[in-house]
Order: C-alpha cells, then sequence, then structure tokens
C-alpha cells in the first residue's frame, strides 16, 4: 500500500504514513525537509494567506509562502476560526454505507427496559469523603463473599458532593444518579456521609423511577460501624442479582459512545473513520451511537448541522456549539486554543484539521438526537452531546447519558478507562504493537494490510464479543475504571 494519502481530490497536502527524509518523493513532489509520520507535506506552491486544503476542506491558512515538498503544520499555518458565528439551515444527507444484519449480542435485561452488557455491584458515592470506606466495604465484602457470580463490584472516586452550589452541584447529582440507573449495574449502593451538600435523601427523592430491589441507600454517619452495615447492603444487593442471566437480543439494544483522545495526523485516516462506519451501521440496524467534544466540533460543525434530521435538531446542535463557544468566552479563554501539544506533535496542525478528523467519529447517518450534559438517550441512531474534549469528562458523560461502552482512538496512547467498558482503538500500528495492555484494537492495520470492509467485520466481532461478556476490555483487565464529573462553578 502507498507511504502516503492524499485524502481528497481537492487537497493540496499530503499526509505521510511513516516518517520521510529530504529527498525522497511523494506524487512526483521531491521533499525538501523531513517529515514526521502522519504530517503534511504540501504538494503545489500554496502562497501566503491561502488555505491549507485536507479532508477536501479548509483547515486553516499558510501565514507565509509554502514551497512543493515543504513540511506543512504549526511554524506555516493558523486556523481561520474567530468567535461565536451565525448558522444557516441547509440540509445535505451523503449517502451512508452498511447493511442489515441479524447479528446478535448477550445482554442483560433490566427493569427499566434497558439492557446492561456487565452485571456489575456499584457503590455509588454522593460525596468524595467516603471513598476510604466505600473501598473498606468491598475489601471486607470480597474477603467474606466469593462474587464470581458477578462481573465485578466497584466503586468510583471523585472529589464533588459537598462545597458545591447551584448548577454544579445539580449536575452532580444528576451524572451520579444517571450512574446508579445504569444497566450495567445489577445493584447499587449509594453511599453518603450526613452531611455534604449532596443529601441522600434528596438524591433519592430526586432520582425519579428506579429498581428499588436493585438499589439501597447508605448515611455512614448513622451507623456505630458503617463499613459493617454496607457490606450487609452490599451482600443483600449481590443475592438479587447473582442469579441474573443474559439474553439474547439484536443488535437495537445497544448504546455505544464515540470519543478521541491523544489523537494524532492518523485518527482522521485510519481509527475514526473506522467508528465513523461502525456508527453508521449501528445506525442502520436501529442501535445508537453519541457522539460528544464540542469544542472538537468547531471548524466542522456545519458538517453535522447539515445532515441534522430536521430544522428543530438543527436548532439544537446550533446551540450545543454556540453554548460552548459562550462557556469559553465567559471564562476569558480563547475559543480556538486547540490542538493540544500532543496532538501537535502527532501532525494535527489547527482545531480545524482536528475537528475534521474528529467528527468522522460520527459517519454520515442523519443527527437524530442533540442531548445536554446529564441527560440520557432517547432516540436511535446518531446523537450528540454536550461534553468537553477532556477525555475522564466526555468519557463519564457518555456513560452517564446510557452507553454501555466506550470506543476510544487514540494516536499517542492512553491506559485509562471509564466506569463503563473502554474499548482503546489505535490509529497507527507502531503505537499498537507497543501498548499492547493498553490498546483492544489497531486500526493502523487499514494502512498496513486490510481494506475498511474487512476491518470493520473484525471490528464488529469484537464490539459483541465485548458486549456479550465473551472478551474484557484493557482498562477491564487492568482494573482502570475512573470518573470525572465536569465543573464550571465556585467551591464554597
Amino acid at each position: 500500500m502507498n507511504d502516503y494519502i492524499i485524502i481528497h481530490q481537492t487537497d493540496n497536502v499530503a499526509v505521510v504514513l511513516r516518517p520521510y527524509k529530504k529527498g525522497e518523493v511523494v506524487e512526483g513532489v521531491t521533499l525538501l525537509e523531513d517529515i514526521p509520520q502522519a504530517h503534511k507535506v504540501a504538494l503545489k506552491p500554496i502562497a501566503k494567506g491561502e488555505n491549507i486544503i485536507k479532508y477536501g476542506s479548509p483547515i486553516g491558512h499558510a501565514t507565509s509562502d509554502i514551497k512543493p515538498g515543504m513540511h506543512v503544520h504549526t511554524q506555516n499555518v493558523a486556523t481561520n476560526l474567530d468567535d461565536v458565528i451565525e448558522y444557516k439551515y441547509e440540509p445535505s444527507y451523503p449517502p451512508v454505507l452498511g447493511y442489515k444484519s441479524d447479528r446478535t449480542v448477550d445482554v442483560y435485561a433490566r427493569k427499566s427496559g434497558e439492557y446492561g452488557i456487565r452485571n456489575e455491584l456499584w457503590i455509588v458515592q454522593t460525596v468524595g469523603c467516603v471513598s476510604g470506606m466505600a473501598r473498606d466495604m468491598i475489601e471486607q465484602f470480597k474477603a467474606q463473599y466469593d462474587t464470581s457470580e458477578i462481573d465485578g463490584i466497584y466503586t468510583f472516586q471523585h472529589p464533588f458532593g459537598c462545597s458545591q452550589m447551584g448548577g454544579d452541584l445539580a449536575l452532580t447529582r444528576t451524572l451520579l444518579q444517571d450512574m446508579v440507573k445504569h444497566p450495567n449495574a445489577g445493584g447499587v449502593l449509594v453511599l453518603g456521609l450526613g452531611c455534604e451538600e449532596n443529601q441522600v435523601d434528596k438524591f433519592r427523592d430526586t432520582l425519579g423511577e428506579y429498581d428499588e430491589d436493585r438499589v439501597e441507600f447508605l448515611i455512614a454517619q448513622e451507623y456505630a460501624d458503617e463499613v459493617e452495615e454496607g457490606v450487609k447492603r452490599l451482600k443483600k444487593l449481590y443475592d438479587k442479582m447473582k442469579g441474573d442471566k443474559r439474553v439474547t437480543k439484536p443488535l437495537s439494544v445497544l448504546r455505544i459512545g464515540l470519543k478521541c483522545g491523544g489523537s494524532d495526523g492518523m485518527s482522521g485516516i485510519t481509527a475514526n473513520p473506522l467508528l465513523g462506519r461502525l456508527s453508521d451501521f449501528l445506525s442502520l440496524n436501529d442501535a445508537t451511537t453519541v457522539l460528544g467534544e464540542v469544542p472538537e466540533m468547531f471548524g466542522a460543525e456545519k458538517l453535522l448541522m447539515a445532515r441534522a434530521k430536521d430544522e428543530a435538531t438543527f436548532n439544537k446542535i446550533v446551540k450545543l456549539i454556540n453554548d460552548f463557544k459562550i462557556y469559553f468566552k465567559n471564562h476569558h479563554q480563547v475559543i480556538y486554543d486547540n490542538p493540544s501539544p500532543g496532538n501537535k506533535a502527532g501532525g494535527i496542525t489547527t482545531l480545524e484539521d482536528k475537528s475534521l478528523g474528529c467528527t468522522q467519529k460520527g459517519g454520515a447517518s442523519k443527527v437524530n438526537g442533540v442531548l445536554a450534559m446529564g441527560e440520557r438517550v432517547e432516540e436511535k441512531g446518531l446523537n450528540l452531546i454536550s461534553t468537553p474534549g477532556n477525555d475522564l469528562v466526555a468519557v463519564t458523560t457518555l456513560a452517564a447519558a446510557g452507553c454501555q461502552m466506550v470506543l476510544f482512538t487514540t494516536g499517542r496512547g492512553t491506559p485509562f478507562g471509564g466506569f463503563v467498558p473502554t474499548v482503546k482503538v489505535a490509529t497507527n500500528s507502531t503505537m499498537a504493537n507497543k501498548k499492547q495492555n493498553w490498546i483492544d484494537f489497531n486500526a493502523g492495520d487499514l494502512v498496513d494490510k486490510m481494506d475498511m470492509d474487512h476491518l470493520l467485520e473484525n471490528f464488529i466481532d469484537l464490539i459483541c464479543d465485548i458486549a456479550s461478556g465473551k472478551k474484557q476490555t484493557c482498562n477491564e483487565k487492568n482494573n482502570f475504571r475512573e470518573i470525572s464529573i465536569f465543573k464550571d462553578g465556585v467551591v464554597l
């Protein structure tokens, strides 16, 4: 296969798929300098002020004259983006690749009508002060009882729930309540301290509908030995959930989050398009995917807006984008101060460059739903949700929306996992081979040895095996399970 790629016929740059040396030739152009892997090289003269075209769209403009064969990157390119803008409803629906499938997954049916891909026992903490107690409860429970009949018992540490007020406190409570009702949990102990802002009683009263047989509440300050009491409550939940069995269901029961982190110049060429194809496949089979990272839609948002299923959905996307821009401005921050140092080292030059690659995870399907942070998925097909680009916050928010797993593409590598299985998809084979203890799937094979259709089938196999409990993700094997809650307010 080629050692470089021209993504769109109108592009004036190519992306090299291996490191190139000065003097080598790309598309008939002799390189004037070394070009690192996944970085861009000019294919024709680009005058100062002229747009750099990649993915068939501008990713910024030249800040100096660029000769053919020169490295095109941050030293000679700047973003075209600036401030909040006006948008017009101009629907356009590209062709969607995929097919109807009779594949199935084996999942846990919940009383809510939802389906979990794991049957885990969780301690959800209303406040950070009880983290030590939660860990003690789990250690003592596991010392006393055999937990082999379920998929594990876990707690998720966070620093919030006290010294918060207003919208911050409300969002903390909402996201934790979403966790309590998550179908991957067969039983949940809600653990509070007693004096925190996020009071257990109010938490329970505002929880909405939930399975009362599968949720227990405990206020630590009310018991002489709160750990002993916690173990009793856990045992009560365990006895109810240990008989749960998987049932075979169509793919339509799946809800999958889409995320990228540690992106590089290969992200928009391999792993993100793979997730886009999977998202389209799932949409065609009445399943659900959810795309977040709103700041990494900036510069590509019009492509998503054009795919809104109707004008009302278009208006929700506009609000999603502009609200996040206003959030930046309210904190006196530059809206387009992105990509990160790691992204730039990996070959991403501007936010447009990053966004056009990032949004490929959403495929080509219509956008059927738009969610605020803390809202849970209701629409089948592709949804957008308000999250920052931050890995832990975004994955937590996607999972809280009801996603049973999150697919996470990465070019630089990362070990973390959320409170649901977090599938790491490598953008390049070098990193995938180096970090096999982090990476679940190598989309770099798309460059090295396999076409997209075959790679997609292998990926679907993996997703179905993970959903059915036949395989664990690396984050599950490593027991890396973390949450982080979005914060935008004062600390009391």
